[in-house]
């Protein structure tokens, strides 16, 4: 074997920081405390954030399992995993073993050989076989319902996803990081309540002199804090982030295996090892919380009755520790062992190491089962003697130096891996203020109002219809399109967001949005909803609560335009919709009665519109329908009867000789049932007045008479083209 290597020795041994402990020596002969709390962390680092960094990033496996098992679930899906598939398991017992006979296929059934045994055997197993199968589903569908029930709400939406995920992943970071800290800057309290003490003058000067002297060897300047544990049986030490302790019965040990025990210890304390378990517990720190509990109460009361008790309340936490956290972060503890015993070589101590491994080597048991096998943090004496020899022989491979021991940065700390992190983070920040750049400009609230107003603006009514959440179901779009490009119609103008207010809980939105409609200025609250569909995979677009308002009828009369267009007159189709504008409409015109034109006003966020056309009585229909009165009563005084036929006056005295003669014609109340009808009246106090003047004979005797009768006129007068039609009342 050669000799390993050494390193030069010093003028000066490594210095010690002060003890944060109570000290065997009179205070008065301790130097002052050191101010940087971390001024006792291992040499090599140039700032406690690369010393936490480095021993953060060592172990990923270990990080990774932590993460997954605690954040994902992981016990909660076993538990609910191991009911769903005892209920499926009981489920599908009775329903395979009940109905075995309606299971089998009619043609398997009917089969000759072939069908007795299948229903032999189902018979048999059916049972069997459907609580088996049932539990292997119910497990599968109760473990994967908790894995997948974080992230049902946004499972349609990639982009909130992968948020969800890298805030969760940037959360369990943090975690991770904070119980660092804690366990680095209050490590000397949590040493001192766990047992350990500083070291009397005897145990320093015992020890002292070996530590400087391992430190000297491995190139060190400085040494951790030492502490002493009372144990006078067993001889170990435990390395912690800024201490190192070591047990009472290391004093009785030869020098060359307490230098060989120490020289593995400060190369833990030079790399950081706790760093990385402390870490690792911190990303998992709910789990690793719950899993204390029980695995306190199976050391302080070990009895086979408590343990059982212990697993059947904490079984979910315990397998998820035993099957997915200590396995992963294990295999970076046993490679940490691996490293830790290379100390020996670089100090010269191997002979030391190989007697401890010796003899604790005669203590170990078989490495059987899946603790001592998968998740032992140590790994067998055995192999760590052999790679101890290997590493001692000359010509086995590179020999160890303290350069490769310390210095070398593994996977996650190259240049080349660094630089690669880097342009991912560079390229993952720019994608995603990309993103976030698009989301602002076209998926947000404001946008889907303003898109809403500019489609109206450029009277594109499938532009408009695709803002709003409730799409027209059987309503004329054509129509629609036509009336938004007709010459009378005008958009809302000068709108303006005042105001507008986010409900996170539901997905919800309320804009307050003015704007002019004709000559007035309005103010109007649109309600706005988040859609569910993702456009491009990513985004999450904005709609107006609502759809197109309907007009307050369907139908119309003959004649009835709309900015132009002429509106439909069926008695039973389309509903017509409007979208927010103004409108002008036009009703029809005979000779009989015109229609003014009328503005219709639709605002937004209205639930109807309204649209009223009242037609007018011409001024000269009513002297066209006098003209024709007239000309009838005329016809009638030409007549020379005592009752003209179809006439209204008579006189009812039996004559010889009458004449009649208008007095005074009625005037006429003319009153527009239609667009091209109207009801004619004559009011009481405007009757009209005829004379009856003749002869009359009585018992022989002819003597004249003069008589006055007053009348009205009642009829109908409709509009046939241009002309004006008046049909009299038959009663």
């Amino acid at each position: 074997m050669t000799e390993p290597p050494t390193a030069p020795p010093e003028s000066t041994p490594p210095t010690v920081p002060q003890l944060d402990v109570r000290a065997a020596e009179p205070p008065a002969a301790d130097p002052p405390a050191p101010t940087d709390r971390f001024a006792d962390r291992p040499p090599g680092y140039p700032s406690a954030l690369v010393w936490l960094r480095a021993g953060i990033l060592r172990d990923w496996r270990g990080v990774v399992g932590a993460f997954f098992a605690t954040w994902f679930y992981l016990p909660v899906a076993l538990l609910l995993a191991f009911w769903g598939g005892l209920t499926f398991a009981i489920a599908g017992l009775f329903a395979v073993g009940t109905g075995v006979d309606d299971q089998m296929p009619q043609v398997l059934r009917d089969a000759p050989l072939i069908g007795s045994l299948i229903d032999a055997f189902l018979t048999r197993s059916g049972g069997v076989l459907g609580g088996v199968a049932g539990f292997v589903i119910g497990f599968l569908v109760g473990f994967l319902y908790v894995l997948a029930l974080p992230w049902m709400g946004v499972s349609d939406d990639p982009f909130a996803l992968l948020a969800g995920l890298i805030g969760t992943v940037v959360a369990a970071a943090l975690i991770g990081v904070l119980y660092t800290l804690y366990r680095v800057l209050l490590e000397p309290r949590l040493l001192v309540v766990s047992g350990a003490r500083q070291p009397s003058r005897r145990e320093d000067a015992r020890l002292r002199p070996i530590l400087d002297d391992c430190a000297r060897r491995l190139g060190l300047p400085t040494v951790p804090r030492l502490l002493m544990e009372d144990d006078p049986v067993l001889s170990n030490a435990r390395t912690y982030a800024r201490h190192v302790v070591v047990t009472t019965a290391v004093l009785t040990e030869p020098d060359d295996e307490v230098a060989a025990l120490l020289s593995h210890e400060l190369v833990h304390w030079r790399t950081g090892d706790e760093i990385t378990s402390a870490f690792v517990r911190g990303v998992g720190l709910p789990l690793t919380l719950a899993h204390a509990l029980p695995t306190w109460l199976m050391r302080t009361f070990p009895h086979p009755g408590t343990n059982f008790v212990v697993f059947v309340f904490f079984w979910p936490v315990l397998l998820t520790m035993r099957y997915v956290v200590l396995p992963l972060h294990a295999r970076d503890v046993r490679a940490a062992e691996y490293r830790a015993d290379l100390g020996a070589v670089l100090t010269g101590h191997v002979d030391g190491m190989r007697r401890i491994l010796d003899r604790r080597l005669s203590f170990e048991t078989g490495r059987s089962g899946w603790d001592e096998a998968v998740c032992a943090t140590h790994p067998p004496h055995e192999l760590r003697l052999d790679a101890l020899e290997r590493a001692s022989l000359t010509g086995a491979g590179a020999p160890v130096t303290v350069e490769r021991l310390f210095n070398d940065p593994g996977p996650v700390g190259t240049r080349r891996t660094w630089l690669l992190v880097g342009a991912l983070m560079l390229a993952a920040c720019l994608v995603t203020s990309g993103l976030g750049v698009v989301q602002w400009a076209f998926f947000r609230p404001q946008a889907a109002v303003d898109g809403f107003f500019a489609a109206l603006a450029d009277r594109d009514s499938d532009a408009a219809l695709g803002y709003l959440a409730d799409q027209p179901s059987g309503a004329d779009t054509k129509l629609l399109a036509q009336l938004l490009r007709g010459k009378g119609y005008q958009p809302p103008t000068d709108v303006e967001i005042t105001s507008l207010e986010r409900d996170s809980d539901s997905d919800t939105a309320k804009a307050t949005v003015a704007y002019r409609l004709g000559d007035t200025r309005e103010t109007t609250t649109l309600t706005l909803r988040r859609e569910d569909e993702t456009s491009a995979g990513l985004f999450h677009g904005w709609r107006l609560s609502g759809g197109p308002i309907p007009l307050n009828r369907a139908t119309a009369e003959p004649g009835v335009r709309l900015n132009g267009v002429e509106l439909p007159v069926a008695t039973e189709g389309t509903p017509l919709v409007l979208l927010p504008g103004r409108y002008t409409a036009t009703g029809p015109s005979s000779a009989l009665s015109e229609t003014p034109p009328a503005t219709v006003l639709v605002g937004p966020g209205e639930t109807a519109a309204v649209l009223q056309l009242a037609p007018v009585l011409k001024p000269a229909a009513i002297a066209a329908v006098e003209t024709q009165v007239r000309a009838w009563l005329d016809e009638c005084a030409k007549q020379t009867v005592a009752a003209p036929p179809g006439c209204p006056f008579s006189y009812s005295s039996s004559t010889q000789k009458i004449t009649w003669k208008i007095l005074e014609y009625p005037k006429l109340a003319v009153e527009l049932t239609g667009p091209s009808s109207a009801q004619v009246s004559t009011p009481y106090e405007t009757q009209g007045r005829a004379v009856a003047s003749g002869t009359t004979t009585y018992f022989g005797t002819t003597s004249p008479f003069t008589d006055e009768d007053a009348f009205t006129v009642a009829g109908v007068a409709t509009a046939d083209g241009d002309r004006i039609t008046f049909r009299r009342s038959t009663n």
